[in-house]
C-alpha cells in the first residue's frame, strides 16, 4: 500500500503545524544579522548596547567566587517568581528612576521580550485588538502577530502618544464590538523614534485608560539612559492598579544575561508567575545571583552614567553626520536611548533600498519593521549605540551615497 507524504518537499510537517504558526514572522532586524556581522559592513541597524566598558575582569572574579561559594544554589532550580534577594535588587534599580516598587509584585523574566510574550498570552485571544504607538517596537509587533492580535497604531507627535487619538481608537474599536485588551507603550526614549512622553501627556494617557478600563503595558528598557541623567515618572506610579511595567537589564547592563522583569498588580503578577512556571519552570539562578552580586558590589549607577556620556557622544556624531551628508532628510534629536528616526528625502523607499545599501556596505532598519500595517517605507531607524563615532559617520556617508544613486535611477525612469 502506498504511503502518502504530507506537507511539502521543503517541509514535510507543513500540515501538522497549528494555525497560529503561520503568524510567526521573521524580524527585519534579525534577518540582517548574518550580513551586519561582516566586518566590512557598518551597521546602524541593531540595538546592541556597547558593553566594552563593563568591568569584565571584576565580573569574571565575581562569577568565579559565586560558583565557588554558592555553586550548589546558583546551579539549582529556583522559584518561578524569582530569587527574593534579586527581587529586592530590582526594586532598587526601579527606585533609581523614581519608582517605588514592592518586591512582592515583581517577577523575573527572560528579558522583557518574554514579558511581552507572557502578557500577550494572558490577555489576547485571536482577533483581539492591541493598541500600540505609531511606530512601535518590532519585537512586540512580532509577538502580537504570533498571538493573532490585531494591532492598531496610535499616532505620536514630539510629546509622545496623542491623547485624543488614543481615545478615538478605543471608542472606535468598542463601537465595532471589538475587544481592546491593552495599550502597549514605550514612554521613555522610544524604540524606534527616540522620543519621550511628556509628564503632562503621561497623566492624560493614564486618565484615558483609567476612564475606559484599558490596561497599560509600559515597556521601559531605556529609562535610565537619559543623556543628562533625566528620568521620567513611570506610568505605573500614576495608576498602580492599571499598569504592568516591564523592565530589562539588557540596555543598562548586558543583554547576554537575558534578564528582565514584570512589575504588576498582585492579581496579574500571580498569573504571570504561573505562565513563567509553565514556560521555563524558573528563571536562571546563575544569572540572577550574578546580577545581584554586580548590583551589590559595583558602582552600577556610575557605570550607567558612563554609558549616558558615551551614548550622548555617539548621538552627537550621528546628528552631525546627518547634517553633513543628508541635509535634505529630516530627523529628531533624541535626548536619551539608542536611536534616531529619519524621514528619507522625497521618492526614497527605505525598504526597497536596503539590499542596495547592504551591497554598499552599510545597514539600517527600514521603517516598515516598526508597523503592523505596511507603513514606514519613507523612514529608517538609525542606531548609534554600538558603532564608534568614526563608523557612525562613515555609515551615514555610505547611506547618502546609496540614496544619491537611488535618486539618479528614479530620475532616469521619470525622464
Amino acid at each position: 500500500m502506498a504511503v502518502t507524504t504530507q506537507g511539502t518537499h521543503l517541509d514535510p510537517w507543513q500540515d501538522a503545524y497549528a494555525a497560529k504558526a503561520d503568524n510567526l514572522r521573521e524580524s527585519e532586524i534579525r534577518a540582517l544579522f548574518a550580513v551586519v556581522s561582516r566586518p566590512e559592513v557598518v551597521s546602524l541597524a541593531g540595538g546592541m548596547p556597547n558593553i566594552t566598558d563593563l568591568p569584565l575582569a571584576e565580573l569574571a572574579a565575581s562569577a568565579q567566587d559565586l560558583i565557588r561559594t554558592h555553586g550548589t544554589q546558583a546551579l539549582q532550580y529556583g522559584s518561578g517568581q524569582g530569587w527574593p534577594d534579586f527581587l529586592e535588587s530590582i526594586a532598587e534599580v526601579m527606585a533609581a528612576e523614581g519608582t517605588i516598587a514592592d518586591p512582592g509584585n515583581i517577577a523575573v523574566t527572560t528579558g522583557s521580550q518574554q514579558a511581552i510574550d507572557i502578557m500577550t498570552q494572558l490577555f489576547v485571544d485571536p482577533g483581539d485588538i492591541v493598541l500600540a504607538e505609531s511606530p512601535s517596537y518590532v519585537g512586540a509587533l512580532g509577538v502580537f502577530a504570533a498571538q493573532q492580535a490585531e494591532v492598531r497604531h496610535v499616532p505620536m507627535d514630539s510629546d509622545g502618544l496623542i491623547p485624543q487619538a488614543l481615545e478615538e481608537a478605543i471608542v472606535t474599536a468598542r463601537k465595532e464590538g471589538r475587544a481592546v485588551k491593552f495599550l502597549y507603550t514605550i514612554p521613555n526614549f522610544q524604540n524606534p523614534c527616540g522620543m519621550s512622553m511628556t509628564i503632562e501627556r503621561r497623566g492624560e494617557i493614564t486618565e484615558i485608560c483609567r476612564k475606559h478600563h484599558l490596561l497599560i503595558v509600559e515597556d521601559n528598557p531605556y529609562g535610565l539612559l537619559g543623556f543628562d541623567g533625566q528620568t521620567y515618572p513611570a506610568l505605573a506610579t500614576l495608576w498602580p492598579e492599571g499598569v504592568v511595567y516591564l523592565g530589562s537589564f539588557s540596555k543598562i547592563f548586558a543583554p547576554g544575561f537575558r534578564c528582565g522583569w514584570v512589575y504588576a498588580p498582585a492579581s496579574i503578577r500571580k498569573k504571570v508567575v504561573l505562565a513563567l512556571e509553565s514556560a521555563v519552570l524558573s528563571p536562571s539562578m546563575v544569572g540572577q545571583m550574578a546580577l545581584h552580586a554586580y548590583l551589590r558590589d559595583y558602582d552600577w549607577i556610575g557605570q550607567i552614567a558612563a554609558y549616558r556620556s558615551m551614548y550622548r557622544s555617539r548621538r552627537d556624531a550621528m546628528i552631525q553626520a546627518l547634517n553633513d551628508y543628508l541635509p535634505d532628510a529630516s530627523w529628531n534629536v533624541p535626548d536619551g536611548g539608542f536611536y534616531t528616526w529619519v524621514k528619507a528625502p522625497e521618492g526614497i523607499n527605505t525598504k526597497a533600498m536596503l539590499p542596495r545599501a547592504v551591497a554598499g556596505l552599510v545597514a539600517y532598519t527600514s521603517g516598515t519593521a516598526f508597523y503592523a500595517d505596511g507603513q514606514g517605507t519613507d523612514h529608517m531607524r538609525l542606531s548609534f549605540c554600538y558603532p564608534p563615532e568614526d563608523e557612525i559617520r562613515e555609515g551615514v556617508r555610505r547611506i547618502a551615497l546609496v540614496m544619491n544613486r537611488e535618486r539618479e535611477i528614479h530620475n532616469i525612469f521619470e525622464d
